[in-house]
């Protein structure tokens, strides 16, 4: 039933993307390019919020290990690729290794909704979302993943982002700390 349902909505989307071949480049940009866009954003987040640096980092840690995970289990589940499986061309250069879930998914997904929990990252966050939703929808179409891979990684960075919060509340007994560099109202008013 699952499987049925992940080919029609693949051949679904190539039948979109079929019928628009000028998507095919942008595409490809989409599914290649994307991580490398995000991981400038990132860098240029931890300049230009350096209140946000040491939640920033931990994030990129947690993707770090949302990768490793995601690998994991692809490796474990060993479902294979579009590609592999015969419906249609890989459209980029991509190894035949398992592909539920997509780590490109999950970490995308972890980082857009960690930005999405600051107020200060919570615009970025928006436009971070969009992108890995552009990410898993272009990756779906140039060949390597099915749309169930793509739910997986998603589902896992939201599991993950889920457990950092739940960390961190736990870690803080549940009190907001203030971002590095502040100093906390009571105090600034006995000076």
């Amino acid at each position: 039933m699952a499987n049925e349902f992940n080919t029609q909505v693949f051949h679904g989307i190539a039948a979109i993307f079929g019928a628009a071949p000028w998507l095919l480049p942008l595409a490809r940009g989409v599914a290649v390019g994307t991580a490398w866009l995000v991981a400038a954003l990132v860098a240029w987040s931890l300049w230009r919020w350096p209140a946000q640096r040491r939640y920033l980092l931990v994030t990129m840690l947690a993707c770090g290990i949302t990768t490793l995970l995601a690998h994991y289990i692809a490796a474990k589940l060993a479902v294979p690729r579009p590609f592999v499986s015969g419906f249609g061309p890989s459209y980029i250069s991509h190894s035949p290794t398992g592909s539920l879930p997509s780590s490109h998914a999950a970490v995308l997904m972890l980082i857009a909704l960690m930005y999405l929990r600051r107020r200060p990252l919570r615009r970025l966050g928006a436009v971070l979302l969009l992108l890995a939703c552009a990410t898993g929808l272009a990756r779906v179409f140039v060949g390597v993943h099915f749309p169930l891979d793509i739910a997986a990684g998603f589902g896992l960075g939201a599991a993950v982002a889920g457990l950092l919060h739940l960390a961190e509340t736990a870690f803080t007994n549940g009190k907001r700390i203030p971002p590095e560099g502040t100093v906390p109202l009571r105090a600034s008013a006995e000076s």
